[in-house]
């Protein structure tokens, strides 16, 4: 078991931990984040282990009631957020509750966005169920919904009150699922930790068969890596940039695919064209970007696009980055396995040049 504090206002702890939901509801009493739970879900996860979670929180005693949407990011709208807040004014929620949000990263997003403004906010705990919303989207506090225009255009800055990681039940999960998380996982190394980075390289293949005892490993020190940054940049002013490295790309291949391409994969093939940015922009040897495309291969995560993209849509998309300055965005490049640096002036036809040998068209 690990414990990660991350040093917010208010501070909590992420438990890292296999098999802890067995655990979960005796912690809860213990704990008293509410008087009453609502435990918030898709329908997936609702038919794959929710319900067991709900007998488990039961059987103990817990006043708990469920409630779930569709399926998938199309569901991350105003509208799943107001009919499940009307559900919950309908079964007497009051400021008492507490939300549990059980799920991948759209569940935390409209869960935690839910209770930031129920009543003014209430009490939330996160139970990412995917490795992806395990070691990113769980942590750091970063909830919202979309709308037509954009993604995560409505949101806050809301902390939940404790995070539990149970790896255990990555076993459900197809293995391309559990992909898109270790794309996130390399950010990490690349953008903060050699160790965790030569980690990766040294156990790729325990990694992949999901051993306990290096999956601990790597989902505690990425979590340890984003819980400093947003430690020390909660609401995004500066240091947690260094966050989008392959984002930024990576976006913009997702939009230019109209979101056929996986985030995972698409953040994947991001820090390709980041790293060999990073070349072209004379910070880094060929040889790191050849580490990196070699560790993203053995964990089989692409590092050229699947799909043929035209290069002007994702040049668009960039120039419409929320993040950008003079509809331009600012890169985060590497100088090393480890340390990065941003850059606002790369030039557009570098980009372009990039993106093509990377598989645009």
């Amino acid at each position: 078991m690990k414990i990660i504090k991350v040093r917010t206002k208010p501070a909590y702890e992420i438990e890292i931990r296999g098999g802890l939901l067995t655990d979960l509801a005796q912690d809860l009493k213990d704990r008293g984040y509410g008087d009453r739970y609502f435990l918030i879900t898709d329908s997936n996860v609702r038919q794959l282990m929710a319900e067991d979670l709900l007998e488990m929180l039961r059987e103990a005693g817990l006043p708990v009631e469920i409630l779930s949407f569709p399926a998938g990011e199309a569901s991350k709208n105003m509208a799943t957020v107001v009919e499940l807040a009307r559900k919950m004014v309908q079964a007497g929620a009051d400021r008492r509750s507490a939300i549990v949000a059980f799920g991948g990263g759209v569940t935390g997003d409209i869960a935690g966005f839910l209770a930031s403004i129920y009543m003014r906010g209430i009490a939330y705990i996160q139970i990412p169920t995917t490795l992806l919303a395990q070691v990113d989207s769980s942590v750091g506090g970063k909830t919202g919904v979309d709308l037509p225009e954009g993604k995560n255009l409505l949101g806050t800055f809301y902390q939940p009150r404790r995070v539990y990681i149970d790896y255990a039940v990555l076993g459900l999960l197809p293995l391309r699922e559990i992909r898109q998380g270790l794309a996130e996982v390399v950010k990490y190394g690349m953008i903060k930790s050699q160790r965790l980075f030569k980690y990766l390289e040294r156990h790729s293949g325990e990694i992949m068969q999901l051993e306990p005892e290096p999956l601990e490993h790597i989902i505690a020190e990425s979590c340890r890596i984003k819980a400093w940054v947003v430690s020390k940049d909660e609401k995004e002013a500066g240091l947690r940039r260094i966050l989008n490295f392959g984002h930024t790309l990576g976006h913009a291949f997702e939009a230019a695919s109209a979101w056929r391409l996986p985030h995972g994969e698409a953040v994947a093939v991001g820090m390709v064209a980041a790293a060999k940015i990073s070349e072209k922009r004379g910070l880094i040897s060929p040889e790191i970007t050849h580490r990196l495309e070699n560790l993203l291969t053995s964990l089989g995560l692409p590092v050229r696009l699947a799909l043929e993209l035209p290069v002007s849509e994702v040049l668009t998309y960039l120039r419409s980055d929320k993040k950008a300055r003079s509809q331009w965005p600012v890169f985060v490049l590497v100088r090393d396995i480890g340390e990065t640096v941003f850059d606002p002036e790369v030039p557009e036809a570098m980009v372009k040049e990039v993106a093509e040998e990377l598989g645009c068209r």
